[in-house]
């Protein structure tokens, strides 16, 4: 019985010891970045109604959905080696979207065994073309390293 408590206290002890936290796979948000874009009307940050955003990512368009009453939105951009994302920008169902072409090189860093690498992004910059109800675009952070600082700024 004294051998049994021991072998059973062993196999606890081990598998507690074995659970390591340094393979969670990117839990505190040190993954690829998104790139943060900040609305404005008549050159001041202000919420917009309403937003749709769709990001060609390569392999597919991902829509973003319509976003209500939002002064800012976060869109992923391209992991693979492509020196740009188009991203395709509404305000209502009725107008044609805009198309904004966002060039950039891109960095990879290796983070951890779990999260595995990384992509940042510099020399950020943007192509408007077709400008509907989007009139404009300003350069913000001209490189993506985490999601605190604003990197475009829409003005409509």
């Amino acid at each position: 019985m004294k051998y049994f408590k021991f072998i059973i206290f062993i196999l606890a002890l081990s598998s507690v010891i074995s659970c390591g936290g340094d393979d969670d796979i990117c839990e505190s948000g040190e993954g690829t970045p998104r790139m943060k874009i900040a609305l404005k009307k008549d050159n001041k940050i202000s919420t917009l109604d309403s937003i749709k955003i769709y990001a060609d990512l390569g392999t597919s368009v991902i829509d973003l959905g319509w976003k209500l009453k939002v002064d800012s939105v976060f869109v992923p951009l391209r992991v693979d080696d492509s020196p740009f994302t188009d991203i395709y920008v509404q305000t209502t169902t009725q107008e044609d979207s805009t198309r904004v072409r966002i060039n950039y090189t891109t960095k990879s860093i290796y983070v951890s065994p779990g999260c595995g690498v990384k992509r940042n992004y510099e020399n950020v910059n943007s192509v408007l073309s077709t400008p509907n109800s989007l009139k404009s675009v300003e350069q913000g952070q001209n490189f993506i390293e985490n999601e605190d600082k604003t990197n475009l700024f829409f003005n409509f």
